[in-house]
């Protein structure tokens, strides 16, 4: 599970690749659509899919001359579920250090 992560966070480090990931949430689209905002050689940008595609992020399919892109919401989910995770242990966390803060000052305000 963790190189999984590790390329699936990986993939998402690059702004070029979470616009992508963003506009292929409204729906698949080919590769000419999503590289036209970018101002980077077709080439580039196909190198960004690669990492996206490396990552779990999106799958292609190629009709005729045609490369459409569609987001893998599995992946998105398993992300989720990952930082969820982190995010209850980090609440933990906090919630300790605040009773403990909370303890000790109520025990200084009692001498």
């Amino acid at each position: 599970m963790e190189n999984n992560l590790d390329s699936a966070f990986h993939a998402l480090a690059d702004p070029t690749r979470r616009a992508v990931i963003g506009r292929l949430m409204d729906g698949p689209a080919p590769v000419t659509e999503l590289a036209r905002p970018f101002e980077i050689g077709l080439p580039t940008f196909l190198k960004h899919l690669r990492v996206l595609e490396q990552g779990g992020w999106i799958r292609s399919e190629k009709r005729g001359r045609v490369r459409t892109c569609h987001v893998r919401p599995e992946r998105l989910h398993a992300a989720e579920r990952w930082l969820a995770e982190q995010r209850a242990i980090w609440d933990a966390r906090t919630d300790r250090l605040a009773d403990y803060v909370e303890t000790h000052l109520a025990a200084e305000d009692r001498r």
